[in-house]
């Protein structure tokens, strides 16, 4: 299997700065925003978004980590939790769920029945480092690292490094 290096770790630390500013202009600020990352893959980058918006705008948000699991359309099988293992409250916040790659949708559908849990938002918004397209669902990101268009049989990973995180994708 052979990788391809698509963005190194300066190029993606430059983008989740774009992202996380962008995020604080279309929120006029900080204060109202919940972040919350996809757990495994979707919460470092989360977690380094959030850094950066602290950066921006002063603040001392977190990232959440998010488990869609059990609200995904193509897992039956698993039950949904009897109780949010956090205890947040979004309602009348702006949800900002961040994402390293986007796909078909359904990891990002899922992840809005996830947040429902926590109660009302005031709005949800979807940030990805990496859209690949391909949809499946009709949702769409926000805001956007770069746009790769992929082969459905390629993968992109986004994998930590000890200088941050890099980009590749493989065959």
């Amino acid at each position: 299997m052979s990788q391809t290096r698509i963005l190194s770790p300066k190029r993606v630390r430059r983008t989740l700065c774009r992202l996380a500013y962008e995020i604080v202009e279309h929120n006029q600020g900080a204060g109202s925003i919940a972040l919350f990352g996809i757990e495994q893959s979707g919460v470092p980058i989360a977690r380094a978004m959030a850094d950066e918006v602290n950066t921006i705008d002063e603040s001392a948000h977190m990232a959440y980590p998010l488990d869609v699991t059990p609200f995904r359309d193509d897992r039956p099988d698993v039950a949904p939790p009897e109780a949010p293992p956090h205890d947040l409250d979004v309602t009348d916040r702006d949800v900002v769920l961040i994402v390293d790659v986007v796909f078909t949708g359904r990891t990002a559908r899922a992840a809005l029945d996830a947040v429902l849990q926590y109660g009302r938002p005031r709005s949800f918004q979807l940030v990805v480092l990496i859209d690949r397209g391909h949809r499946e669902y009709p949702i769409q990101p926000d805001a956007v690292g770069r746009r790769l268009q992929t082969k459905h049989r390629e993968k992109v990973l986004v994998t930590p490094e000890a200088d941050g995180f890099s980009v590749y994708v493989s065959d």
